[in-house]
């Protein structure tokens, strides 16, 4: 008997798919701002200074490969919940973190928290929001349902994001972006968030925030704002992760799932259930990626030089986001695609349509999603007028 024979083929993941397919592509003009990777000037996605530095100390000085424990490393947990909320000592008694293999697998183990722990809650997402949040918090049990975040004009539309959250059932969960929305590029504002706030804390919602991209949109400070501003004001917030894009630690799945509660009490009890939960996920987590940020983020010299290379990362994202809107401007469309200088982050909903994206690809060998989104940190500066060039065929 062969019983993988009655085994269905699924769909693959639409963003690895074209990765597939890009790298299939014998063009050598082809230009992939698919995948979500920061690269440089020269097309790569380097390996910051700080994280050679760093590597080479911890080959050094690493005395053991012994797990690291359910919630791992405590000096990573530390410096990176004082890099997400600041220098507050109040607030730190009331917080903590687990380390999880990356941001998704921090939005796991939140997805598996509120299913285990706070059943019959219901988690709103954004609408449109990154497609992995739908399919994860599905896997972990979760009833999903959707806020308005963006309108068919590919404008931010708050008035019908805070019509919906006002209607949220009390107790539910609301999952927040807290800077660089992905996919769409769009940010709140600081007024916006406060009215996010007081409905939150008038319908008694848990904000679970997911932090991918810190440092990318306005800087490392500006970047937590929203984060800060719930914390301080809220008893119980979850907090999702990522040093990913800000470290460049793509493949070392490097994240933590940060919680605040009430009281320590509170906190213990709850950290206890995401240590169980982890231990029927990865059991203890990788170590070398959080080792990397602790020992950057605890000395001086490394600190300084990491945030000198994630400053310059910010800066080529906005220089592009301009460079592109500018090169449109010859061909009458500087107006229509203004919102990408005005966006944030790696990500742009362009507002280009399926049908404009397929000819891209088609005609030129440029590989975006379909859903119009498009990795600005996959641009090429020089190659930004031949892109806007593209562009204006299609849409004509």
């Amino acid at each position: 008997m062969k019983q993988f024979d009655a085994v269905a083929r699924v769909p693959g993941d639409p963003i690895l798919g074209l990765m597939e397919t890009f790298r299939a592509d014998p063009n050598p003009a082809k230009l992939d701002l698919g995948v979500g990777v920061y690269r440089d000037a020269f097309g790569l996605t380097p390996v910051l200074a700080a994280v050679k530095q760093a590597e080479q100390r911890l080959v050094d000085q690493e005395s053991t490969k012994a797990y690291v424990g359910g919630h791992g490393d405590a000096d990573f947990g530390k410096q990176v919940t004082r890099l997400v909320l600041g220098d507050d000592a109040a607030l730190l008694q009331r917080a903590g973190m687990t380390q999880t293999p990356g941001g998704t697998g921090a939005l796991r183990l939140a997805g598996d928290f509120i299913a285990t722990c706070l059943p019959g809650r219901r988690i709103w997402l954004s609408d449109p929001t990154w497609p992995i949040h739908e399919t994860l918090f599905a896997a972990a049990g979760l009833s999903v349902a959707h806020y308005p975040y963006v309108g068919a004009d590919n404008r931010l539309d708050v008035p019908a994001m805070l019509a919906t959250l006002n209607e949220v059932p009390i107790g539910d969960v609301v999952l927040l972006h807290a800077c660089c929305h992905n996919p769409t590029g769009f940010d709140l504002a600081p007024e916006d968030w406060r009215q996010v706030l007081d409905i939150v804390r008038s319908r008694e919602l848990l904000p679970l925030f997911d932090l991918a991209y810190q440092g990318f949109g306005d800087g490392l400070e500006q970047d937590a704002y929203a984060v800060r501003l719930f914390t301080e004001a809220l008893p119980e917030v979850l907090v999702t992760s990522s040093c990913s894009k800000n470290f460049g630690l793509y493949r070392e799945r490097t994240g933590g799932l940060l919680v605040i509660a009430s009281n320590p009490d509170a906190l213990a009890a709850v950290r206890s259930q995401l240590a169980s939960l982890a231990r029927n996920l990865w059991s203890t987590p990788p170590n070398h990626g959080a080792a990397v940020v602790a020992t950057i983020l605890a000395d001086e010299h490394l600190r300084a030089c990491w945030q000198e290379e994630l400053e310059g990362m910010r800066q080529r994202i906005v220089t592009l986001r301009h460079g592109l809107v500018k090169a449109l401007e010859p061909y009458g469309l500087s107006e229509g695609f203004a919102h990408i200088a005005e966006q944030r982050g790696m990500f742009s909903y362009t507002g280009l349509t399926a049908e404009q994206v397929r000819r891209l690809r088609a005609e030129d060998a440029v590989y975006l999603l379909e859903t119009g989104r498009a990795n600005v940190a996959g641009l090429d500066a020089e190659r930004l007028d031949a892109l806007a060039r593209s562009i204006a065929r299609v849409v004509r």
